[in-house]
């Protein structure tokens, strides 16, 4: 079976090392804060919190506590808060060490789509060109194909790019691949896809 979105942000936490400075994106990405366990991680939100806890218990969320995403968060005992600016600061000034986020595309060369649908209402690029920018690592935790079945990971991509050349490891539903000279490289298979089906769902070159 493919793996479901918290299995997803599990195997996300895996990349996390003790004394990490790390952003998490919008969507699946927000779940990795569930799975860091007793690792020495600083999680850092765009919107001025360096310390995120896990998601609150219901009956435990303060309105005042929120994540990029407008999600309630815990807050830790180390945990800082401060304006936008300083927090891109922190992003611009490579003080983060690895942003996680979420994709509509990725393509063979490490390019990003995951700002915007065009045709759809959206408010703006956000933080993302930032951090794709900004960060040591880049890994994007992703359904490896759309509703319609169709591939979101791709020799080229066709939505509007927030970076190129930025991701350096995709974790979907299906697996893991990194991004090397010439395509993908298939490192893990999510438990029961077999090798075939990754590769009849990737249009992606993938290399071995």
């Amino acid at each position: 079976m493919p793996w479901d979105r918290n299995q997803m942000a599990a195997r996300a936490a895996e990349e996390l090392e003790d004394g990490m400075y790390v952003n998490l994106g919008i969507g699946i990405p927000t779940l990795v804060a569930n799975y860091v366990g007793d690792k020495d991680i600083t999680l850092q939100s765009e919107n001025g919190m360096l310390g995120m806890g896990p998601f609150p218990f219901e009956g435990d969320e303060d309105p005042d506590l929120i994540n990029a995403g407008k999600q309630t968060i815990t807050e830790l005992k180390r945990t800082a808060y401060f304006d936008s600016a300083t927090s891109f600061g922190m992003i611009r000034g490579g003080k983060i060490a690895a942003a996680i986020l979420g994709a509509m595309e990725v393509d063979e060369k490490g390019d990003l789509a995951n700002w915007m649908i065009p045709g759809k209402l959206v408010k703006g690029m956000g933080g993302a060109m930032d951090l794709v920018a900004g960060v040591g690592k880049v890994i994007v935790v992703m359904d490896h194909t759309n509703k319609h079945g169709e591939s979101k990971v791709l020799k080229e991509c066709t939505l509007p790019l927030t970076g190129k050349g930025v991701v350096d490891r995709i974790i979907s539903n299906l697996g893991v691949l990194d991004v090397v000279p010439g395509g993908l490289k298939i490192v893990q298979l999510a438990d029961g896809v077999t090798e075939e089906e990754l590769r009849a769902a990737t249009e992606a070159t993938i290399v071995d």
